[in-house]
């Protein structure tokens, strides 16, 4: 006797089911990723993704990839934020990113860092919003500085690259006719330099 295959659920897909995702990351070599992949294991983790670059490198070839590959759906969990990210604008941009793929994050030691429940989800709204204060306070501040010792007759960016007396001799060059190249080329500088100086 044959048996009649069950119907598909009404509204059932075809998609994946969505994935568990780990991302364990170590600085140096001497350093063991055993560990973090455990936990990440323990907490259900299907996929490892496992990285051995400082956090302060921007070309993490695993990251990249597990952002390429995670679906809309997926969970990636980390056993600790500064496993993910070096600041907190590298991690809001990395969880911006798996935002975009419809992806969640969880960070197992950081319970408030979850995208998988309101309250993750609302503590993550509020630090993007403590670094866009922070980042708007430093603009500010920079602005302030800038405007204050601009009033006090000091000069911004680097110091120019020739005395004040060979200032003077390459403007007096430079009315006598003499070309930018030549003169920038006697003083060892770019010809943009000298242009500046003359205009």
């Amino acid at each position: 006797m044959s048996r009649a295959k069950p119907e598909p659920d009404e509204g059932a897909s075809d998609d994946p089911a969505p994935v568990l995702r780990g991302y364990a990351r170590v600085s140096t070599d001497g350093q063991a990723l055993g560990p973090q992949v455990e936990r990440l294991r323990a907490a259900g983790a299907a996929r490892v993704y496992r990285e051995t670059a400082s956090g302060a490198k921007r070309d993490r070839a695993q990251l990249a990839r597990l952002l390429r590959e995670v679906q809309p759906g997926d969970v990636v969990l980390v056993t600790r934020l500064d496993r993910l990210a070096r600041s907190t604008r590298d991690l809001l941009n990395v969880l911006g990113a798996l935002a975009e793929k419809g992806a969640m994050f969880r960070s197992l030691a950081d319970p408030w860092a979850d995208t998988t429940t309101p309250h993750g989800r609302l503590m993550l709204t509020v630090l993007a919003g403590l670094a866009e204060f922070e980042r708007e306070l430093i603009r500010s501040r920079t602005g302030e500085g800038r405007a204050r010792a601009k009033k006090e007759g000091r000069k911004m960016g680097r110091p120019c690259k020739l005395t004040p007396h060979q200032q003077r001799e390459a403007r007096e060059r430079r009315d006598a006719g003499e070309s930018l190249s030549s003169i920038a080329r006697s003083y060892n500088v770019h010809h943009a330099t000298i242009g500046r100086l003359c205009s």
